[in-house]
Formats: structure tokens, sequence, C-alpha cells
């Protein structure tokens, strides 16, 4: 399994038992760099995560996406899975 995915789970469960770092995360969606202040309480939370990690684990869904489609998906689809969003709609 993907290391980032096993670190966004290890975090979501981190977040059921500390109601602060739950606040913590959420309220990075008003921050002026959300993905890089998310990134930042996840390493602080001990749960080293990259920005580039979050995006990869989208182009790759997105990637799989197009090879799985019958006979090939010619192009890329505009826009991928946002791991940031979701996870945070998970909380």
């Amino acid at each position: 399994m993907n290391k980032t995915i096993v670190e966004l789970e290890l975090l979501y469960s981190d977040t059921k038992k500390d109601p602060f770092l739950k606040k913590r995360l959420l309220a990075t969606r008003s921050a002026s760099d959300p993905m890089d202040t998310f990134c930042k309480i996840a390493c602080d939370a001990g749960h080293p995560i990259t920005i580039g990690e979050l995006f990869a684990i989208g182009q790759e869904y997105s990637d799989n996406q197009c090879k799985s489609t019958n006979g090939g998906n010619p192009s890329p689809y505009d826009s991928f899975e946002d791991t940031y969003e979701t996870f945070l709609d998970s909380l």
C-alpha cells in the first residue's frame, strides 16, 4: 500500500482521538496556503506527508481510471481526485 495513504489513514485515526488536531486540520481550508499548512500540521503530528504526495495520489487514481477504460482512454481527465479535500470531507 502507498506510504502516503497509510499516513493519511493513521492521521485520520489520530483525529478521532484528538479533537484539537481535527479542528486544526479543518481550519487549514481558510489558510493562505491550505495544503502546505495541512502538511505541516500532519508532520507535526508525526505523519510525514508532502504536497507532492497528495497530488500524486489523485494523479495516480486518474491515470488508473484511464487505463481501466475498455480500449483505453485517449486523453486524461480534466481533473482528478483531490486527496486533501476528500480527507477533510471524511472528518
